[in-house]
């Protein structure tokens, strides 16, 4: 929503919202929120709403209890599954300090500066996600089961395939707040789904993933189920992941940037890999099924840590990551990539053979953080306080 602050109080009034969630994430991506009346808006935009970052996971231990949140106006976006009188927004927010200083873990900042550099060096970033989640029943108390909500596999449809009508009114709903999904189905593990979403700017697409998210488990739970977007739900079935499609160009040139862009993703991502997996369950899908366990690239196998393909809408090659899972903060996820990429633009660095194996993905939570704390280059492009903090 482009307006002016008028504008924007006139919008809310005319449209009778009587709620504002500010909206941001900690260091891990967990969404967070306050909110606020209308009536306190004016002033949110204009200095901010002060909140204590000692009780926020990741900012607490930053030497500033006190930080504020700055609302975004372009990115507001109505509830849907609230109530039509006295609607809901949700806006996203800058933080920064009491002084207007940029919140050094304020990780969606630390995407948008990405996105500068980038802008900088005359590159342009798309990105698109596909993030798969299980549905699980619920017990007479509203927790969550084990149970799957069905014994559906891949592209089943109903009546084996239960969680149909949860996905139909996931993608009206992700409409109704901007989002056009490409498709949905049923994917391979019992009660298994996955939506597919296009790809827009990289903070937009990180925006859409957290929104996403957001949207599924509250449509779940109107159904009484539980959306479970951990890595590894069920030992014996397939993980859940959360591909990141990249389409990188140069500005006002036909020149190929995409395959020294990749190079630089593979020649990074054995030491970054904690900042797209950042659990447990995330080492025990490696390997598993079609999750990939090893550093190499393919143009046709799912198995490979990054499959190139041609969309056949545009006839644009573009890459897709499939390592990460949905646990990792969208917003580092995708800053991360965005840095490498431009690591292997720069230096030109050479995409080697299709199928060729440089090295293995770390195989435990504690040899990938390990190797994030110990590395340079993340420190460099992130900051060494916000790498500090994510891993602590």
């Amino acid at each position: 929503m482009n307006c002016s602050l008028d504008e924007f109080m006139q919008y809310i009034e005319e449209e009778d919202i009587k709620f504002i969630k500010l909206a941001f994430c900690d260091v891990h991506g967990v969404p967070k929120n306050i909110s606020i009346m209308p009536n306190e808006l004016e002033d949110a935009v204009m200095n901010g709403i002060p909140i204590n970052a000692s009780l926020i996971p990741g900012f607490g231990e930053a030497i500033y209890s006190d930080i504020y949140l700055h609302p975004d106006i372009t990115t507001t976006t109505l509830l849907p599954w609230r109530p039509e009188n006295g609607k809901v927004v949700r806006i996203f927010c800058d933080i920064t300090l009491q002084d207007g200083t940029p919140f050094a873990i304020d990780t969606r900042k630390v995407l948008i500066d990405a996105v500068r550099k980038a802008d900088d060096q005359g590159i342009e970033f798309l990105f698109g996600s596909r993030i798969e989640f299980y549905l699980f029943k619920t017990d007479e108390d509203g927790n969550p089961t084990n149970i799957p909500y069905d014994n559906a596999g891949y592209m089943d449809i109903a009546p084996l395939d239960k969680g149909e009508n949860v996905r139909r009114d996931i993608c009206l709903c992700l409409e109704r707040m901007g989002i056009l999904p490409i498709n949905s189905h049923h994917e391979a593990g019992p009660g298994q789904n996955q939506i597919d979403f296009g790809s827009s700017d990289p903070v937009k697409a990180a925006d859409n993933v957290i929104t996403y998210m957001s949207a599924v488990k509250t449509i779940a739970a109107r159904y009484g189920l539980y959306a479970d977007f951990s890595p590894k739900p069920i030992g014996n079935a397939p993980g859940n992941g959360f591909h990141i499609n990249v389409l990188a160009k140069r500005r006002g040139s036909s020149d190929d940037v995409l395959t020294n862009a990749i190079a630089g993703i593979l020649d990074h991502i054995h030491d970054t890999t904690f900042f797209f997996n950042n659990s447990e369950q995330s080492y025990k899908r490696f390997g598993q099924g079609s999750a990939p366990s090893k550093i190499s690239w393919s143009g046709e196998n799912r198995g490979q840590l990054i499959r190139i393909h041609r969309a056949l809408a545009t006839g644009k090659d573009y890459a897709q990551l499939r390592s990460p899972d949905a646990l990792a903060n969208p917003y580092l996820a995708m800053a991360m990539i965005i840095h490498e990429c431009l690591d292997g633009i720069a230096n030109k660095t050479e995409l080697p053979a299709a199928g060729t194996t440089r090295a293995d993905l770390p195989s435990t939570l504690e040899e990938a953080k390990s190797l994030a704390l110990a590395d340079g280059f993340a420190a460099g492009v992130l900051g060494k306080e916000l790498v500090e903090a994510y891993c602590r």
